[in-house]
């Protein structure tokens, strides 16, 4: 089968330079990898302009309420196991209304791949702060929660203690091909981070100002290393690729020494954005 082969037939929604193409491409790629029949497919989200993917993929599909698409896709998991499971959605269903079916979903290690499209907003109800919101925009936007530090997303799962982590780009497409495909393939609950542009509610640079954030792992890097994951989950660039990849038999690692307050950014640097400048 070809990637062509799991799109349904409606077109997308999306706003003409959404980050949320690039993962739907680089999703259907990924399903036509490992021919997984749709038949045998179900993509499950919950409310946003992400959480619109299960809609355009040829599966079985769940567009449920927000922030309750783990929950739905265990139920699922355990009742269907032959059934291959996505769960897709963005920052804001993900850490702020569904965030307390995470930890849970994680330690229970169903076999589950998590897509979060992280960017960094609330894009369909017109750019509220999201958990994963930069302090410095809501200063400038004056939105909600400006002293409020964001949500680091990796160091969160990691610190509940997921055996597979990954973080790739949305304008990545080989990279975000290989990472799902192969977050897919983990026997167990996998967790995919994609840094995704909004070019509608977030600065023009911003898509442009994350990419440039961004460094694969080096060759020598070790997924195994719990320790390794936790200094890359907290560096100041972004780190991707697969970041740790625990054995399946193997039982979660003692978060302790995780460096600052677990699955919180630590303070960066106060920066003037262009868009800022040009607003004063």
């Amino acid at each position: 089968m070809k990637a062509k082969d799991f799109r349904s037939p409606l077109e997308p929604v999306w706003c003409t330079g959404c980050g949320d193409f690039g993962v739907l491409k680089g999703l259907t790629q990924a399903l036509a990898d490992l021919e997984i029949p749709p038949e045998r497919l179900a993509v499950i989200s919950g409310i946003g302009c992400s959480s619109r993917l299960p809609g355009y993929t040829r599966s079985y599909a769940f567009n449920s309420v927000h922030g309750r698409a783990l929950p739905i896709a265990t139920g699922l998991k355990l009742s269907r196991p032959e059934i291959t499971t996505l769960v897709v959605g963005g920052d804001g269903d993900g850490f702020s209304i569904g965030l307390g079916h995470l930890p849970h979903a994680i330690r229970r290690n169903v076999d589950l791949t998590y897509v979060v499209l992280d960017n960094g907003i609330y894009g369909l109800t017109k750019g509220q702060s999201s958990p994963t919101t930069e302090v410095d925009f809501k200063r400038v936007r004056g939105l909600a929660g400006p002293d409020e530090r964001p949500l680091n997303p990796v160091l969160l799962v990691l610190s509940s203690g997921c055996g597979y982590v990954a973080r790739t780009h949305a304008g990545m497409l080989p990279h975000l091909r290989q990472t799902v495909r192969d977050a897919i393939r983990y026997p167990g609950f996998s967790f995919v981070h994609v840094l995704a542009g909004c070019v509608t509610y977030q600065t023009p640079g911003y898509a442009q100002e994350i990419y440039q954030r961004c460094d694969e792992v080096p060759a020598e890097y070790d997924p195994s290393s719990f320790q390794a994951a936790m200094t890359a989950a907290c560096a100041e660039r972004f780190q991707l690729g697969v970041l740790y990849r625990r054995d399946p038999g193997d039982g979660p690692l003692d978060a302790s020494e995780a460096p600052g307050l677990a699955g919180i950014w630590q303070p960066r640097p106060a920066r003037v954005s262009e868009d800022a400048a040009h607003e004063e």
